[in-house]
């Protein structure tokens, strides 16, 4: 049967070189013709003829084995640890796949056309590569020399519908309480970041969050992969980091989009995720005039928030520690700690408002705190600074 495959899947592949770009249909109607002729000369069954067929065509138009994996719309992670070992994430838990990938060569089959779609490149020179599937799904590629067994595959998938503020209410993600003030903060412009670990839900909560800027206003978005479904906002402007290619392509990074957004005229800006160099930039936007502005970062607690956010800086300039951690007391308002508890499930596990600076540190205080023993996020603090609420029009009703 193999044999089969690789014979039928040369020969496919040689005519859809001839024929240059073709649709589905056409491709399937060539596939028809290959398995027609070779039916003439060997004995297949109907289901023989189906299933090659079938594979024959996810091969060049879908993802091969995974592709009933990506169409079930229960599993939320796909997780290929060379062409023999699959396993899926549902509901927060992990499960083995039965079956696997025919071939090495199938596998990297699939990552090439995964990778090729969005104008990356992965070879044993460029090992590793981040890309996306045609409905946002977050793909990581590790392959040799790096992977020792096998190309690894990771897919992330998100919702097909996005989530709202309500939806996670309902999940019970997040209070009314605490998301009607997360509301007003967006609304009134305060400058957010969200952290937490990884797969805590940031993305998912930017979505939601981002939900809430006015329409009225010009919103940038920058991402390693476009991830982000911002709804409702007419004048939105997104744009995704390049890798270099071996076309000689300079690369253009999540910085170098930073810098250029703001000549773009942007109210706000939101990053993706934060996780470099790039953090100097960002603080740079949130000083300068671009309140409002969201990103997300790696995290576990929102004080983790702030030493990663130095460290990322010194990644990128050897600045004194003062000055930066003034440039975070000044340009960050509010810090959001996602988290999975023991269940799976993703919360809202702190809302802290950065308050200015105690000496040498940068304080904050806690306005909102998960409360482990009722299992509910409960409100702990108060708002200490309240000047853009009161320019926002919302410092009255708050």
């Amino acid at each position: 049967m193999q044999d089969l495959y690789r014979e039928l899947r040369k020969e496919l592949m040689a005519r859809l070189a001839l024929a240059g770009e073709v649709t589905d249909r056409q491709i399937k109607s060539i596939i028809t013709e290959i398995v027609i002729e070779a039916g003439k000369e060997r004995y297949m069954t109907l289901k023989t003829r189906s299933d090659i067929s079938r594979e024959l065509f996810y091969s060049v138009r879908r993802l091969d084995v995974l592709q009933d994996l990506i169409d079930d719309r229960q599993v939320t992670e796909i997780m290929v640890n060379g062409p023999n070992c699959i396993f899926v994430e549902r509901a927060g838990k992990l499960t083995r796949v039965n079956g696997g990938f025919s071939s090495p060569e199938k596998l990297d089959d699939v990552i090439q056309q995964i990778v090729g779609k969005v104008n990356r490149v992965v070879n044993e020179s460029s090992p590793i590569v981040d890309a996306r599937l045609p409905d946002g799904s977050r793909v990581n590629v590790v392959t040799a020399p790096v992977a020792l067994e096998g190309p690894i595959l990771t897919i992330r998938r998100f919702p097909d519908v996005p989530i709202t503020m309500d939806m996670l209410i309902g999940y019970g993600s997040i209070t009314g309480e605490a998301a009607t003030f997360l509301e007003t903060m967006v609304r009134a412009g305060y400058s957010v970041i969200i952290g937490g670990g990884t797969s805590a839900g940031k993305t998912t909560f930017l979505n939601a969050l981002s939900n809430y800027i006015p329409k009225t206003e010009r919103i940038i978005t920058i991402e390693d992969n476009a991830e982000l479904q911002i709804q409702g906002v007419p004048n939105l402007v997104r744009m995704e980091a390049k890798q270099a290619n071996m076309e000689g392509n300079a690369e253009i990074t999540i910085r170098d989009l930073i810098k250029s957004s703001l000549r773009m005229r942007p109210d706000r800006i939101i990053v993706g995720e934060v996780r470099g160099g790039e953090a100097v930039d960002m603080l740079q936007a949130f000083n300068t005039g671009h309140d409002g502005s969201l990103c997300t970062i790696h995290a576990n607690s929102t004080y983790d928030m702030l030493s990663r956010l130095e460290t990322m800086v010194l990644m990128a300039f050897p600045l004194p520690l003062a000055a930066i951690r003034r440039q975070i007391a000044s340009g960050v308002d509010i810090l959001i700690h996602l988290g999975r508890l023991h269940d799976h499930s993703r919360r809202v596990l702190e809302i802290a408002e950065v308050d200015g600076m105690d000496g040498d540190e940068v304080r904050i205080h806690n306005l909102f705190t998960w409360n482990d023993e009722k299992e509910v996020l409960e409100k702990t603090g108060e708002l200490a600074h309240r000047l853009k609420l009161i320019r926002s029009g919302a410092g009255e009703s708050f």
